[in-house]
């Protein structure tokens, strides 16, 4: 039986870390031997491992991952909101007997004290075969996970414009020549999530030569399913007569990843264009982790605050009629799977992996890169659409048919054999 090892920081905390925890669940159901070993783990599943067994190992990893966000602060530009890893922490894995007896290990995220490159290469010394999937840019970075339109990665990074002292040698060149060190030492195989990563990772500096497979990640369609939209709002306590936008965790106006502003926009311009109608319309908002500080909507709006069970929050995305997400930069955002899944259909920007799940006008509809027009545009779009069950049917299919478990589970397979067919080599 095939022996797979996945590596990642956190145990289902994030999207690299649940995009993990579905991935082993899919193999596990196509008969691999798949096991998950974590850096810090915050839950209590028996089937997932950590390196950290020890209240005082567990508490060493823990201080590390407070200590490089207090230490960042030194070297970040104080409006910087852009995620950036450091690479003054990591530990070894090599001596753990699941890795030994590994026939593939396989990489997901692994910054916050996990594997710095030093001991990223060290892995070279067990002899497996080595996958690594990027669920951000970070692994081709001096240090950001969100490039924006920055194209330093295509270089040797320096000059970052997130650091308080750039230059041509500054930290992200440094952490850039790390990576480059430990790289010519570890061969590995990427998997890109989505066609944009994989078109990054071609024009990155860190990865000219290497294989990488564009895959999906997975997710539970028997838990994300669609059920009736008027029984789902009556169960989820929500008004059955009204059009419900479902949105995501949105921290602030000054949030740029989430792209929070054009959301606000583009739901002023719905009210204008609707006006007395706008009561017919309600947003819902789940992942916020307060009240406090949060803008101010022209619309009905209701919290949901974080929501940690996966049957509530599919039922809140089938009772939803659209789910509107205004990220301006994501590689393959688990909100918008998850929705397509529950047979709700999303508008976009037309931004990183979106556009691999999303179809323009079938099973949802992908405005114009910052446009809060366009986005309008959207929503306008979906609320006057004729056959809104025929919407709903499409973008459930699209996941059946691309990213259930078991076509991609297949795909990994596939990945693996090939690479233990070949010696560890690429495929």
């Amino acid at each position: 039986m095939l022996k797979v090892v996945h590596l990642n920081t956190y145990d289902g905390n994030g999207g690299a870390g649940r995009a993990c925890m579905r991935l082993n669940r899919a193999l596990l159901s196509q008969n691999i031997n798949s096991k998950i070993i974590v850096h810090y783990k915050f839950g209590n599943n028996p089937d997932i491992k950590t390196f950290n067994r020890s209240i005082i190992q567990k508490s060493y990893a823990a201080a590390t991952i407070i200590l490089e966000r207090i230490l960042a602060k030194r070297f970040l530009k104080p409006d910087s909101r852009t995620p950036f890893s450091f690479t003054w922490f990591g530990r070894s894995v090599i001596k753990h007997p699941d890795l030994k007896n590994a026939d593939v290990i396989h990489l997901h995220w692994i910054n916050h004290g996990f594997l710095d490159p030093k001991h990223l290469a060290e892995i070279k010394k067990l002899g497996k075969p080595v996958v690594w999937t990027f669920h951000d840019s970070n692994a081709f970075t001096g240090g950001c996970h969100v490039r924006y339109t920055c194209d330093h990665y295509q270089q040797q990074c320096g000059n970052c414009p997130l650091l308080i002292n750039a230059g041509d040698n500054d930290i992200s060149h440094r952490i850039w020549q790390q990576k480059n060190k430990a790289y010519q030492q570890l061969g590995f195989n990427i998997i890109a999530p989505s066609l944009w990563m994989q078109a990054s990772v071609n024009k990155s500096s860190l990865m000219q030569g290497r294989a990488v497979s564009n895959i999906p990640n997975t997710l539970e369609t028997d838990i994300f399913k669609p059920i009736d939209k008027k029984l789902a709002k009556q169960q989820a306590g929500l008004p059955t007569d009204k059009f419900i936008f479902l949105s995501g965790f949105m921290p602030s106006r000054k949030d740029l990843h989430k792209g929070t502003q054009y959301l606000l926009e583009s739901m002023e311009l719905l009210r204008q264009r609707l006006g007395a109608d706008t009561d017919q319309i309600e947003l819902v908002v789940f992942g916020n982790r307060g009240t406090e500080n949060l803008p101010d909507f022209p619309f009905k709006t209701s919290f949901l605050g974080t929501i940690n069970n996966d049957e509530k929050l599919a039922l809140h995305y089938a009772a939803a009629d659209a789910f509107l997400i205004p990220s301006l930069e994501d590689n393959l955002p688990y909100t918008v799977m998850e929705s397509l899944s529950c047979g709700t259909p999303v508008i976009a920007f037309t931004t990183g992996g979106i556009p691999d799940m999303v179809q323009h006008q079938y099973s949802g509809y992908l405005a114009t890169y910052r446009s809060s027009e366009s986005f309008t545009d959207g929503m306008e779009w979906i609320i006057k659409h004729p056959e809104k069950d025929k919407l709903n049917q499409q973008a459930r299919q699209a996941i059946m048919d691309n990213f259930s478990e078991d076509v991609i589970a297949k795909k990994h397979v596939e990945v693996y054999q090939q690479l233990l067919n070949n010696g560890g080599n690429n495929v």
